[in-house]
C-alpha cells in the first residue's frame, strides 16, 4: 500500500516536470500541443474514491497552470476529466465487473477498452481546455481541429507511456 501511493506520488511529479519542461515545448504548426500530463489522471488505481480523484486532478491542473500561466484552464479540464472518469468506467465496465485490485492499463484491460477509456476521457479533457482558451465560438472549427489533432497525438504519447511507465507482468 504505502509503495503504491510512493509510485503515485512520483509520477505526480514526473509527469508535471515532463510537461512543464518539454511537452508545452512543443507546438506542432500550432494544432498540436501535447498534454501528457493527463496520464496521471488515466493511471490511477479503479477503486480511488472520487473525492480523491477530484482533489489530485485539481491539484495536477493547478500545478500545470502555475507553471503555464493559464489562469485555471487546466485545473478545470482536469477536473471536469475526473469527474467523468467513473461514469466512462461504468460505461465501459466488463459484463463480470472490474476487478478491484486491477489497474486501468492496457495489459489488464486490453488494447481495445484503454483505448476508448482513454480516447474519451482524453478527448473531453482536450475540448474542454482548447474551448476555453478560445473562449469563442467563431472559431469552432478550427478549434475542434485543434482538439481532434492533439487528443489523437496525446493519446499516442499516453500508450506509449505505458509500455513505458508500467511492468507486462502482473503485479
Amino acid at each position: 500500500m504505502i509503495n503504491e501511493i510512493i509510485k503515485v506520488i512520483g509520477r505526480f511529479f514526473i509527469l508535471i516536470l515532463i510537461q512543464v519542461l518539454l511537452m508545452n515545448n512543443i507546438q506542432l504548426g500550432g494544432f498540436i500541443n501535447p498534454y501528457l500530463y493527463v496520464f496521471f489522471i488515466l493511471m490511477l488505481p479503479l477503486n480511488t474514491p472520487k473525492w480523491l480523484l477530484l482533489i489530485l486532478a485539481f491539484l495536477l491542473g493547478l500545478s500545470i497552470d502555475m507553471f503555464s500561466n493559464t489562469a485555471g484552464m487546466h485545473a478545470a479540464a482536469s477536473v471536469f476529466m475526473a469527474y467523468l472518469r467513473p461514469y466512462i468506467l461504468e460505461l465501459l465496465s466488463p459484463r463480470e465487473g472490474y476487478e478491484m485490485n486491477h489497474k486501468p492499463t492496457i495489459q489488464h484491460m486490453g488494447t481495445n477498452w484503454f483505448l476508448s477509456y482513454a480516447g474519451i476521457l482524453v478527448f473531453f479533457h482536450h475540448l474542454l481546455l482548447f474551448y476555453l482558451e478560445v473562449f469563442r465560438f467563431s472559431e469552432f472549427f478550427s478549434t475542434f481541429f485543434r482538439v481532434i489533432l492533439s487528443s489523437a497525438f496525446t493519446l499516442l504519447l499516453v500508450v506509449l507511456s505505458q509500455f513505458l511507465f508500467t511492468r507486462t507482468k502482473e503485479n
